[in-house]
């Protein structure tokens, strides 16, 4: 799946389904418990996404194993979207098997981060986005997620009168937005913000 990163920027202008509300019909939802997810896009925004994905896996040489790959990893997406957090999970680690380039892996493991912040596991979450960076360092969005992890940590130390802790998890957080801002400098101005409020630049 050498093409994933693509994919994932794909996915990430497609996947806003905040910005688009659809009702599903009570058909599909019947449907959704014997389709795999690859087949049961309920919108338009899935149909176009699944078309897209499927032309570059038509069109891309690309071996059986990196089309499986692609097709969990794109399913995880699919189902992270819709908050089906367990759903994705078992698609990303289905993906992370089988997917053998290590700049790929970096947006597997990058999802997989994002799943485990968004049901409160920051620990387990700041280890897959470490091991995504090993894979890809030049990933701002998982440097801001760590930078926004620490930031978290030392607001708590700040509220439990720990100001030496927290000063310390404010610097790494620092570090992290630094590094985060330099791969992608029109990004993450509340970061600059904090950053020049604090005298961190």
């Amino acid at each position: 799946m050498p093409f994933a990163s693509l994919c994932h920027k794909i996915g990430n202008q497609f996947y806003t389904r905040h910005l688009i509300i659809m009702y599903y019909e009570i058909e599909k939802i019947l449907t959704k418990k014997t389709m795999p997810r690859s087949q049961r896009n309920d919108n338009f925004i899935d149909k176009t996404f699944t078309v897209i994905a499927d032309i570059l896996l038509k069109v891309l040489p690309t071996s059986n194993r990196e089309k499986q790959a692609f097709s969990y990893y794109r399913d995880g997406m699919s189902a992270q979207s819709e908050g089906e957090y367990a759903e994705a999970l078992q698609n990303y680690y289905e993906a992370l098997r089988l997917e053998t380039d290590a700049y790929d892996r970096s947006y597997i493991l990058y999802n997989i981060g994002l799943i485990h912040t968004s049901n409160g596991d920051h620990a387990r979450a700041l280890n897959y986005y470490y091991q995504a960076l090993d894979r890809n360092p030049s990933l701002p969005q998982a440097l801001n997620n760590i930078a926004v992890i620490y930031h978290y940590r030392g607001e708590q130390a700040l509220e439990n009168g720990q100001t030496e802790i927290s000063k310390l998890l404010f610097d790494k957080a620092a570090d992290y937005w630094r590094e985060a801002i330099r791969l992608a400098p029109t990004n993450y101005i509340e970061a600059q913000n904090w950053l020049q409020m604090t005298d961190r630049v």
